[in-house]
């Protein structure tokens, strides 16, 4: 508890920070947001991948054929890192398989597809409870069933982040709120349509985090959202210290490093986390989703996405359900403009293309960006590096991503690691500026993936030496095993042998004996028989 008052009072929210380098971009949001929020109906059929989260993939709970319900579990958390997959809708599971799904390798991945019946049948969920009544362990395991993941694009497990441990105390807890990509604008119409849940959401995280200060950070390119979420907490009765923050509008500030560093001036080490300094970030997505989980008892089956770009006729934000097709939201905008180039999910920063547009909604999509080449140009041949320095000065980060890209297309891995490859937050800043459109960014995936790969492959070498140890020594231990039973065998068979000898021997001599005393009694009669018959006048 000394270490947390401490925190709480190294801790000043009363100005701003900024961290190194970023970008001003130019702001792509208005066609989207000039529209409310819009629901998309239900669509004939869904397709669920088994893992729309970091860690491991869920286990399908369902078989093919088997009746469903809005909100059902039908695929269950697989190991710790991991959460659950629920039913977006009422309707039947028509396959099990292997389907594409939205990711940068374009390959398949396992997925449970349903079609709708239309009815939207709701399962029967957990009795409600007031969040204050619940310890903070069992909010996490309510998060965790309901299926909650980071909604930001990064997808990790929530109520992991819910859990830092007993040795690493929490003071303060950052919705970020940035919203920093160009393009992107769902977290932007949700903080300004549904402040409220944002806000009951908070007081849920504040409790289980049992911390007292919370700061929403908004870029200030947002004044509707801001302006809506001051009013929430105005009219909010309940004693918390919520405040919501413009910060500048400069990219990428969205960065969960970086704007813990705006609000705060606290910096995470390298290869650190934000809960070794006491920050927990979350994404307003999120938090309203913990809102519905706790409150309403609703898994995360839905979400709102950003439909943009010049390749779409109407920009807009929709709420969807999870396994929608994107070509049915495309089609909720208008259809494709002409000259429609490609698609990305996510921002032209930190996205990736998409290979069809029949692929899933899953938990982290946060945008489909349609453009054409007159909007965002194909990446050019890139020319040899001119050391211009451009890319170090806008690095967030504040890595050397000259370095790097050197070292990872030498294939020197240890090196790129030296210079803290895994500090690269990906924001594609060093990619934007280079004037040899060099694409800095997929040589360190690039690098990160060979790493990852051979960590994958050194883990497996590890457990299979440690097997093939493991083996050695069960064989040396049955051998002794065996060497020591047979031991004693021999020595029980003989001191078996000794004993029945000196049984035998002792039969003997008892057999002898016997006979010793039958000979002296047959002695004895025959010298009574031959005797003279004694003197009767004796």
């Amino acid at each position: 508890m000394a270490d947390t008052e401490r925190k709480h009072e190294r801790l000043d929210l009363s100005r701003l920070h900024h961290f190194h380098g970023g970008l001003t971009l130019p702001d792509c949001k208005a066609a989207a947001t000039a529209t409310p929020v819009r629901t998309l109906p239900v669509p004939p059929r869904l397709i669920l991948p088994l893992q729309q989260h970091i860690g491991e993939p869920a286990r399908a709970e369902v078989e093919v054929g088997d009746r469903v319900r809005k909100g059902q579990l039908i695929a269950r958390a697989e190991g710790y890192v991991s959460v659950p997959v629920h039913a977006p809708t009422s309707g039947r599971v028509i396959d099990i398989g292997d389907h594409p799904v939205p990711h940068p390798s374009g390959l398949s991945a396992p997925a449970i597809v349903i079609d709708s019946d239309g009815d939207d049948t709701p399962v029967a969920g957990e009795p409600h409870a007031d969040y204050r009544s619940l310890d903070p362990s069992e909010l996490r395991n309510r998060i965790r069933r309901a299926g909650i993941v980071g909604m930001g694009g990064a997808g990790f497990p929530t109520f992991i982040k819910m859990n830092p441990g007993p040795h690493k105390p929490i003071d303060l807890l950052v919705i970020n709120g940035a919203e920093c990509e160009p393009y992107i604008s769902c977290d932007d119409m949700l903080m300004r349509e549904r402040p409220r849940e944002i806000i009951e959401g908070a007081h849920i995280l504040m409790h289980a985090l049992r911390v007292s200060t919370c700061v929403i950070g908004i870029e200030d390119n947002k004044p509707e959202a801001i302006a809506a979420l001051d009013q929430a907490l105005a009219a909010d009765p309940r004693l918390g210290n919520i405040r919501v923050v413009a910060i500048p509008t400069l990219y990428p500030s969205g960065g969960e490093k970086q704007l813990i560093q705006i609000l705060t001036g606290r910096e995470v080490p390298s290869q650190s986390l934000p809960a070794d300094i006491g920050v927990v970030c979350q994404n307003p997505a999120t938090v309203a989703a913990v809102y519905h989980a706790i409150h309403h008892n609703e898994p995360l089956i839905s979400r709102i996405v950003t439909v943009t770009g010049a390749g779409v006729r109407e920009p807009a934000n929709l709420e969807v359900r999870i396994g929608t097709p994107m070509h049915h939201l495309i089609e909720a905008c208008g259809g494709y403009s002409p000259g429609v180039d490609r698609m990305l999910m996510g921002g032209p920063m930190m996205g990736f293309a998409l290979t069809s547009d029949a692929l899933p909604v899953i938990k982290t999509t946060n945008c489909l960006l349609a453009t054409t080449r007159a909007e965002l140009p194909p990446p050019q041949p890139p020319l040899p590096c001119i050391r211009c320095g451009e890319c170090v000065r806008v690095c967030p980060a504040q890595l050397l991503p000259q370095q790097l890209y050197w070292y990872a297309h030498a294939r020197d891995f240890d090196k790129a690691q030296d210079y803290n490859l895994f500090d690269c937050i990906e924001c594609g800043c060093c990619a934007y500026v280079c004037p040899s459109q060099i694409p800095l960014v997929q040589y360190y995936r690039f690098a990160k993936t060979e790493i990852w790969a051979q960590e994958h492959d050194r883990i497996k070498a590890d457990i299979a030496r440690q097997r093939h140890e493991s083996r050695q020594e069960r064989l040396e231990r049955e051998k002794r095993e065996r060497a020591e039973r047979l031991k004693q065998k021999k020595k029980a068979v003989r001191e078996g042998d000794d004993k029945s000898k000196q049984a035998a021997i002792q039969a003997a001599l008892e057999r002898a004996q016997a006979k010793k005393q039958v000979t002296g009694t047959e002695r004895q009669a025959a010298d009574a028989s031959t005797a003279p018959p004694p003197d009767r006048n004796d």
